[in-house]
């Protein structure tokens, strides 16, 4: 994977990666926010991908992320909270393996900031609260196997 940035104007840049390419905008957007959306997102994706798999589907998904940084710089990441809010079609245990596998295996983004951020997330599903406050194990990938599964190219 091959990413090139270029200033283009004041505070503008230009991300062009192998596929396309999109403006950040500070302050507008910051990176730290384009980080945080990147890995959100690597988890929504595999949160649609990995229920197909096994025949099932998820909708009015939601992932609220937030973070916690040290106070001095470089301001890392210390923790991480994601509350994951969708319904589907599969039951409350299908549910959160499906968001456990998302985790603790398949999203590269948070698997690699996984051994320096203390992870934790929540779910609810079809409305009801299934898992909250619940700590990811961290470190040294726990793998849960749910298959060969499609996914967005990285």
């Amino acid at each position: 994977m091959k990413i090139t940035v270029s200033h283009q104007d004041g505070m503008k840049f230009e991300a062009k990666t192998e596929k396309s390419s999109f403006i950040i905008g500070c302050p507008d957007i910051n990176p730290i926010e384009y980080f945080l959306s990147g890995i959100i997102t690597c988890s929504a994706t595999d949160m649609i991908l990995i229920p197909k798999n096994q025949g099932k589907t998820v909708h009015d998904l939601t992932i609220d992320g937030d973070v916690v940084r040290s106070e001095s710089h470089p301001k890392k990441f210390d923790s991480l909270h994601l509350n994951y809010s969708f319904n589907s079609d599969a039951d409350d245990t299908t549910a959160s393996r499906f968001v456990m596998a998302s985790l603790e295996t398949y999203c590269s983004t948070i698997n690699t900031i996984r051994d320096s951020v203390s992870i934790s997330y929540s779910i609810i599903h079809n409305g009801k609260t299934i898992l909250e406050n619940k700590k990811m194990i961290s470190g040294n990938s726990n793998i849960i196997d749910m298959g060969e599964i499609e996914s967005c190219p990285s």
